[in-house]
């Protein structure tokens, strides 16, 4: 008993701290790329390259792990722990990913972050969809109730989006970065259950380290995926090029560049975590409920719009966020409850034999 407490606690802190990952790159990571393309970086490949090309900075904790591996076990320095299997499916899910960042990264150039982080939020339906039929997601009246008002939401401001629209941009481009930013929302839907399918179905352990290493490889393949892009696209010949013209100066445009690699591998190392401690809804649930705010430091960084509509998603999606947990807190009492019912009738007849024996010992003895 004080092991399972001591576990779902550890589990509890674990996703608390992937959550404050995960805010910092979802809110953190479509604002400086957008930075990149306001202030003069055109470069849609470089920006797909930039969303995971920071994940050698994952090397200090599982360098630091492998550490503490050697000396717990002296006789066992094993560097790697993940199977063929899992890297095989890390490695098909960074390929994926690399897709979806190239879509993405389009769909930000082109749009305002207000608007693109209202699409971004359409993968929230289109994760409950997949974890259906990849996962076998169970589903309640809240967390339909949940998935639905943080669809409706974004949704229901995306119609009204158009004004959004920069100055100078063709409506076929706007329309464009429509279409990209909800194929990128698609394949994310696709990305965060498949993720979890190879959580359940791996026969190992599925530690804190070992969900590094998928994120190290996921991120490796996904960066190649788009380094491949950009060597055929000659992007790299052009960087000392953009950088140069850039309007916040060379040495910004390097800065932002960095910080983009850094900020954005925290959206996939606390998505990845989140799905480790809970599942891929909850993770698709916590991208959605962070996109107003998103929208809301698009208006102070960028002086976007806040429109009513803007207010109208942002209560929707706080209501369907508050909606699922309370949700999920509902379903795990009655389950517990279930639990110990469970247990108190398995134990009664265990207890009826025990004494049915002793009054045949008794009466043995007699």
């Amino acid at each position: 008993m004080g092991t399972n407490l001591l576990t779902q606690n550890l589990r509890l802190i674990s996703l608390v701290i992937y959550s404050i990952i995960l805010a910092i790159g979802n809110c953190g990571g479509p604002l400086i790329l957008r930075l990149y393309f306001v202030k003069g970086g055109q470069s849609v490949w470089l920006s797909s390259w930039l969303q995971t090309a920071g994940f050698p900075i994952l090397l200090i904790p599982l360098l630091a792990s492998y550490l503490h591996r050697r000396q717990a076990r002296a006789s066992r320095k094993q560097l790697i722990l993940m199977d063929f299997q899992i890297f095989a499916g890390a490695a098909f899910v960074g390929t994926l990913t690399g897709v979806a960042n190239y879509f993405y990264g389009y769909g930000v150039g082109r749009l305002p972050v207000s608007t693109s982080s209202i699409l971004t939020a359409t993968q929230l339906g289109f994760t409950a969809i997949f974890a259906f039929f990849i996962v076998k997601q169970k589903f309640h009246a809240f967390s339909v109730n949940a998935v639905v008002l943080l669809t409706v939401g974004p949704l229901l401001l995306g119609l009204h989006a158009n004004g959004d629209r920069p100055a100078g941009e063709s409506n076929k481009l706007y329309v464009l970065g429509f279409i990209m930013m909800i194929v990128a929302a698609m394949l994310t839907g696709i990305i965060l259950p498949t993720v979890e399918k190879i959580y359940k179905k791996s026969k190992q352990e599925i530690t804190f380290t070992l969900v590094l290493e998928m994120q190290f490889v996921i991120s490796f393949f996904a960066t190649l995926f788009s380094t491949i892009g950009m060597i055929a696209n000659h992007d790299f010949q052009s960087i000392p090029r953009e950088a140069r013209a850039y309007e916040l100066g060379e040495e910004k445009y390097y800065l932002v560049i960095f910080w983009s690699a850094i900020i954005l591998q925290c959206y996939f190392l606390g998505s990845i975590g989140v799905i480790f401690c809970a599942s891929s809804l909850v993770s698709a649930i916590m991208i959605a409920v962070l996109l107003p705010v998103t929208e809301i430091l698009a208006v102070f960084f960028f002086n976007e719009k806040f429109q009513a509509e803007k207010g109208v998603a942002l209560f929707l999606s706080l209501w369907g966020f508050v909606s699922y947990f309370y949700g999920e807190i509902k379903h795990n009492k009655k389950a517990n409850s279930l639990d110990k019912e469970l247990d108190a009738a398995q134990s009664q007849p265990m207890s009826e034999a025990v004494i049915s024996n002793n009054r045949c010992s008794m009466m043995e003895s007699i």
